[in-house]
């Protein structure tokens, strides 16, 4: 499925900007038309339909890749591999999750994204500049059969080259590197973990998937919250909403002389009232 579906412009780093724009024009889909659309590919393989989820969601894995800029690669690569694994998500997403897609999709998305990531960045990290790319392959070869470089060896192929020799000793180094794994087994202790890639690529604290997650988890609790509310008796409604929900706060003697009850059987009221509220707000958490 991911190959069958055309993108609404066709995306290169020139017009990255325009591509930008155009998906950003694209309407957002509410819990509602979305599931309906899963629903209709899943049950019929609805490739119409699958083209809906995916264009809807493009400014999503726009601002996840986001989160991947800095490190040498094309953005506009990264989108790409981003919006791959968003048609990956799109196939293997189930409406009855209960979740919206950009959820279930964050982990499809990021793993292309990882991947490209992967295989890509030491070489751009080893040879970004024109004199270093030249370097690169002639000292590549040089290596074979040289220890580390004496100061005159050195300095014959910055001559050589026509480089600077600081530029020579800098490319040295980085071909004696090795590589490392983007992340490491579960096996390896905490303090190995903190130097793998994967613990600092990304800036979790910026991370707009992770965002948008809290974002909708939190607007789902709310929902719960308003439902369990109307759910209860008018007197308990008027309590919590007296106790809890106005900026001046109503006591317990206020609303037992408004009842005509005692203080204690407000707070009784008040008591159940709270705990039938955390009960369905925490049924799904």
């Amino acid at each position: 499925m991911p190959n069958s579906l055309a993108l609404p412009i066709t995306l290169t780093a020139k017009n990255f900007d325009s591509y930008l724009n155009v998906i950003g024009q694209t309407n957002k889909l509410n819990t509602e038309e979305e599931r309906a659309l899963a629903i209709l590919y899943r049950d019929n393989e609805d490739l119409e339909a699958a083209k809906q989820l995916v264009m809807a969601n493009l400014r999503f894995v726009a601002h996840v890749a986001r989160g991947y800029n800095g490190y040498g690669l094309p953005m506009n690569d990264i989108v790409q591999e981003g919006n791959i694994g968003l048609m990956k998500a799109v196939k293997r997403f189930d409406p009855d999750l209960g979740v919206r897609l950009v959820s279930f999709a964050v982990h499809w998305i990021r793993a292309e994204i990882h991947e490209y990531v992967i295989k890509n960045w030491r070489i751009v990290k080893v040879a970004t500049t024109k004199s270093q790319r030249k370097i690169f392959f002639n000292l590549r070869k040089s290596k074979k059969q040289l220890g580390w470089l004496s100061k005159e060896e050195a300095e014959a192929i910055a001559a050589n080259l026509d480089v600077d020799i600081k530029t020579v000793y800098e490319m040295e180094t980085r071909l004696d590197g090795k590589d490392m794994a983007f992340d490491l087994p579960e096996s390896s202790s905490s303090e190995e973990s903190y130097s793998a890639p994967v613990s600092y690529l990304q800036q979790h604290n910026a991370d707009p998937a992770l965002l948008l997650e809290s974002a909708d988890w939190q607007e789902h609790k709310e929902a719960l919250l308003s439902s369990a509310l109307q759910g209860l008796d008018e007197r308990s409604q008027d309590i919590v909403a007296s106790r809890w929900l106005t900026e001046k706060k109503m006591t317990l003697h206020e609303l037992a002389e408004r009842y005509n009850v005692s203080a204690e059987r407000i707070r009784q009221l008040e008591k159940n009232a709270m705990k039938k509220l955390k009960g369905a707000v925490s049924i799904t958490a």
